[in-house]
């Protein structure tokens, strides 16, 4: 056999392999179908429950708009997408929605009409609830006002913007299959494992993701990044805190910490401001307080893990920082990085402080912390926006220092770091 012979054969076989495995990529997965509706005894109270817990408001209502009318802008490092409109409208929202197509889009992420779902709704997440969940949520949706609202063009670079390319994302990344409890676990524990993984689906915003958009389940919940606001009309990105029980998450926390900070937006170690705000306004605070419990159980009772966040701040950094941080900090967080209940919150073990991500705390620094409106009160003093105070050097030597500080474990931060989010 010839040189040349050999060759082709083996772009032959090359081109087979590439061709078949292209084929299982572009495959549509297999869909299992529920059981009939009426077999699932779902309820409308409960579905409404699992739309508050889901937040499916915060994503689904755009501001001043009408609810679950859609029209929320994403920004993403892939483009801009735009919710779609989720009332019982029958032309431009899901009210000629059967069970299985509102059952197929919650577990595959697949339209009526076949074409793919993109995966900033979180079907990933909602393809682990039961099928009576999915029936109690679909009833519930089906008494949500009509709304007459069609949906936005997305603007998505290419190739994102190829909706049939996610039948190989999902074949690759998504896997349709319920949650399944753990019998080593307590009741409570699983609980909260199945609010927190499925319709609460924490891990879309506090789990970190690979270069296409797919959470790494390897760091489930060890800290996200997203886009969203700094000030209006201004977006830039935010890091999601390590949700698991490392001394640069939740070590610190306690149940009660955890329970405080969800229902009332603030605890002993943290005021809710920024992303978060909504989460806690539209849906945490309305939790029951089992779950509420189950979800600090489960937090609490999952593996330590972190991802790296960069190497160790200079000398120089450090020194320069510790001065800004006297200047500009002390009063509040006081030389101890404490804080004091009518000051600031404690730096010592800040979830956001020692984000592998700083771009909260950078955040914060420049552009102050955005709190929740009124009925909202804090009683502790309201920190400034140190933006126009101090340069990037200064903030970055700042940040590298509390970041190192007070028991704290966390990399430095560079000046073109806070320039981004500037």
């Amino acid at each position: 056999m010839t040189i040349r012979r050999m060759g082709l054969k083996a772009a032959a076989l090359i081109g087979a392999v590439a061709v078949g495995f292209a084929a299982y990529l572009f495959w549509p997965q297999p869909q299992v179908q529920p059981k009939e509706l009426a077999a699932l005894q779902g309820s409308v109270d409960q579905g409404r429950y699992l739309a508050t817990v889901g937040n499916c408001a915060s994503c689904h209502t755009a501001r001043n708009g009408a609810p679950y009318a859609g029209g929320v802008k994403f920004h993403t490092e892939f483009g801009e997408l735009y919710s779609t409109n989720i009332t019982s409208d029958v032309e431009t929202g899901i009210g000629a929605w059967s069970f299985d197509d509102f059952h197929r889009a919650m577990k595959h992420g697949v339209r009526p009409d076949g074409a793919q779902l993109y995966p900033a709704f979180p079907y990933p997440s909602f393809a682990k609830m039961t099928d009576s969940d999915i029936a109690s949520l679909f009833l519930y949706m089906q008494t949500v006002a009509p709304v007459k609202s069609a949906a936005k063009a997305n603007d998505l670079s290419f190739p994102y913007n190829i909706r049939f390319a996610l039948r190989a994302w999902n074949k690759l990344f998504h896997e349709p299959t319920p949650f399944a409890p753990d019998p080593k676990q307590s009741a409570d524990w699983n609980r909260g494992a199945y609010l927190t993984q499925t319709v609460a689906h924490c891990g879309a915003c506090h789990s970190p993701r690979n270069f296409l958009g797919a959470e790494r389940n390897d760091l489930a919940l060890t800290g996200g990044v997203m886009f969203d606001e700094v000030k209006p009309g201004k977006y830039r990105e935010w890091s999601a805190v390590n949700l698991t029980p490392h001394a640069t998450g939740l070590g610190h926390w306690t149940d009660a910490d955890i329970a405080s900070y969800l229902q009332k937006g603030e605890s002993e170690r943290a005021i809710v401001h920024g992303p978060m705000i909504e989460v806690v306004l539209n849906s945490t605070q309305h939790f029951a307080a089992a779950d509420v419990r189950a979800i600090a159980t489960y937090l609490r009772g999952i593996p330590a893990a972190a991802p790296p966040s960069g190497r160790t701040p200079t000398s120089e950094q450090l020194a320069s920082g510790k001065i800004s941080y006297t200047v500009h900090c002390g009063s509040c967080h006081l030389p101890t990085g404490l804080g004091d209940k009518g000051l600031g919150v404690t730096l010592a073990g800040n979830s956001i402080v020692q984000a592998a991500d700083p771009s909260s705390l950078i955040n914060v620094i420049l552009y102050g912390p955005r709190l929740p409106p009124p009925p909202f009160v804090s009683e502790r003093t309201r920190m400034k926006p140190f933006g126009k105070r101090l340069s990037d050097e200064d903030i970055a030597n700042l940040a590298s220092y509390v970041r190192a500080n007070f028991g704290n474990q966390a990399g430095a931060i560079t000046p073109a770091q806070v320039n981004r989010q500037r």
